[in-house]
Formats: structure tokens, sequence, C-alpha cells
């Protein structure tokens, strides 16, 4: 039978112990001995393995039933991590979902080959940047919205924290960044596109999304640690919606930078962003303001690329006080399949001279 199998980390003692205790808290919260044989079969988690290299800590491998996710991505992260994040010294590692479930999701819609399509970037990186500073006003966005998209720019997206402030609502931004993204298209004859930030309340987003592709808008953001990864999954399978989603790391950052407890960055920002469906993960690079490790960043990629049933590869988008010089660095790493993203330091003296730069650098490639 297929199933879902999750590696832990485990750093304490009695390894045995805490693997009981979490197939049967991540499944039926309830005294194992007091169950129902067919139950204690086929409800709780199994123990597959229990390795360690140092008896310091340990790796205990548990498979589940996918039937106790019930085909959702909302049960899934409650079966992998709900009460499980409450047990000190305990990590997510891996997981590998079985076909079977995967098959219930759709993923990116887009992916590697469908941005490359959409954005005319056969072989090279993707060029990405995101309008700054909070504070000023719509008009000032759509100008630097303007200048990026004429320089040849494929996605500019809010920053992340750009939301509905009195100084920047959100509808007036949306109307005047994509009427301004639109008009420097009709001058070079690209393609950008114009990515929202939906970080607003919950019962807003859906609405949101359908009034940012009324108004012009070629793509979303979406940041799931704030609005839940299932609000990601909902757009991103929406066909009457149908737009590139890219995915912010906002608020997600507890879960991965504890040694001994979280989930992995590549589960996070890797398995779990293609499963609800983001085309482009964004995540800190390394050397940046953020302390991600070059291992930790290659696994986001290797986990953003590698099969996962038939789900698309997802774009990876390391950020984080990138600069023009890092450029080659970044392809070099990463390779080409890298949505490059700077946005601060492309305001370092002058917007267009360096958009125009960072444009002729990535095409370079």
């Amino acid at each position: 039978m297929d199933r879902i199998y999750v590696t832990y980390s485990y750093f304490g003692e009695d390894p045995k112990s805490i693997a009981d205790l979490i197939r049967v808290e991540q499944t039926i919260e309830f005294p194992f001995e007091l169950a129902p044989s067919w139950i204690q079969d086929q409800v709780v988690g199994k123990i597959e393995e229990i390795t360690s290299s140092d008896k310091s800590s340990y790796l205990i491998t548990i498979s589940y039933n996918p039937d106790v996710a019930g085909g959702e991505l909302t049960q899934l992260l409650n079966v992998l991590w709900g009460n499980a994040s409450l047990f000190p010294g305990v990590r997510i590692v891996d997981l590998k979902p079985p076909s079977s479930f995967l098959d219930k999701f759709k993923g990116p819609r887009f992916g590697v080959s469908g941005l490359r399509a959409l954005f005319k970037a056969d072989s090279r990186p993707l060029l990405t940047t995101a309008l700054k500073p909070m504070g000023s006003d719509p008009a000032t966005l759509a100008e630097m919205a303007r200048t990026l998209a004429l320089a040849g720019f494929d996605l500019i997206k809010d920053d992340h924290s750009l939301a509905n402030q009195p100084w920047a609502t959100w509808k007036e931004r949306v109307t005047l960044v994509a009427r301004a993204v639109a008009e420097a298209n009709e001058v070079t004859g690209g393609n950008t596109a114009y990515a929202p930030s939906l970080n607003l309340p919950f019962d807003q987003v859906k609405d949101a999304a359908y009034t940012a592709k009324e108004l012009g808008a070629g793509a979303l953001l979406i940041l799931p640690g704030i609005t839940g990864f299932d609000s990601l999954r909902v757009l991103a399978a929406d066909d009457s919606l149908a737009l590139p989603i890219q995915g912010h790391p906002s608020m997600l950052g507890s879960f991965v930078i504890s040694k001994n407890e979280g989930i992995s960055h590549g589960v996070i920002f890797g398995t779990l962003m293609r499963l609800a469906g983001a085309d482009i993960s964004i995540f800190p690079n390394i050397g940046g303001r953020f302390s991600f490790s070059e291992e930790q960043c290659l696994d986001i990629a290797a986990k953003s690329r590698s099969e996962l049933g038939k789900l698309k590869p997802s774009w990876i988008a390391p950020a984080g006080g990138m600069t023009l010089e890092r450029i080659p660095e970044m392809i070099e790493m990463y390779g080409k399949d890298t949505a490059l993203l700077i946005g601060g330091a492309l305001s370092r003296g002058n917007l267009a001279n360096n958009a125009a730069r960072m444009s002729e650098m990535v095409r370079a490639y």
C-alpha cells in the first residue's frame, strides 16, 4: 500500500518512545492500547526505521496511511506536524508522499517550462524585483514599475509588506502599477507581469485575486505563512484565475531556523510550496542578511526541481540583500532555472541604469 513517508530528526534520548508518541499523536491522539485492532493496524502511523550516527541524535522514519490526510493539504500538514510541533527536539527533515496522494493536487500551474514560454525566456534565468519601500505613494511605485518594465524585467512584485496602508491603499496601488506596466509593455513589446501582494485578511484574499486580474495584474504574490498554504493552493488551482504565483517566506522562518526543531528548509520552501502550487518559491539566499547556509539553499533548489509525482518543477528565487555583482555567482550555484530577485540594491544610484544593467547581465547568460 502506498504510504506517506516522513523522516523526523530527534535530539534526545529514547528514540523508540518518541517515535511511538509521534505516530499515535499525529493520527488518533488516543491511548493506542484502547483503540480497536483495525485502527491500530490501519490508522496509526508505523515506525519504518530508526537510525543514528552519533547516539545523540536520531533519524526516525514514520509512514502514514494516506487516508489519514483525507486528500487535503490542510490535514496533511496536521498529520505531518500538528501536535508533533509541540515536542522539543523533533524536526521534519524529509517528506515523500506517494503518487496516489500527489495526484490529488495540481501543483504549480506553469512551473519552469510554463514561465519560460510565458516570458519568452528559452534558456536564461528570470528577472524579478520588488517595489519598495513601504510609505511610497501609488504614483511613485507605478513609475518605479514602469522603469523596471521598460528595462525588460519579467516579474515585478509588490514588496510583501505592501498591504492596504493609508499612503498606498491596495486597490489604488494595484490599479496604477498594473496600468504603468501595461503601458511599458506596449512600448517594448514585452510581457512583464506585475504581482500584487495578497497580504490581506483571509476573507478578502480570493476576491482580491480576481480584482487584481481585472485590473491588469499578470501574477500574484502569496504569503502562505500569513494566509495559509491552502490559500495558495486554492488560487493556484483556480482555472478561471490562471495566474503565475510567487510564494513568499514571510513568517515561515520560525519553522526552519532551529537545528533541533521545526521543518527543514527543503520541505517548507521546496516540497510544500510546490505541492501548494507556487510557480516560484522565494527564500533567503546564502550571504544575504539572513542565515541560510549553502546546503540549506541547495536543498530547497533540489526539492523544487526533483521528481514529485506528476507535479511540475517550480522556479526558485533566492533573495534577501542580493546585488548585481552576485548574479554570476547565483547562476553558477543554482543554474538557469532561477528567478533572480534583486530589490533595494537597484535603487542605489540610478534605478533605470541599474535595471538596464541587470537585464543585460542576465540576458547575456
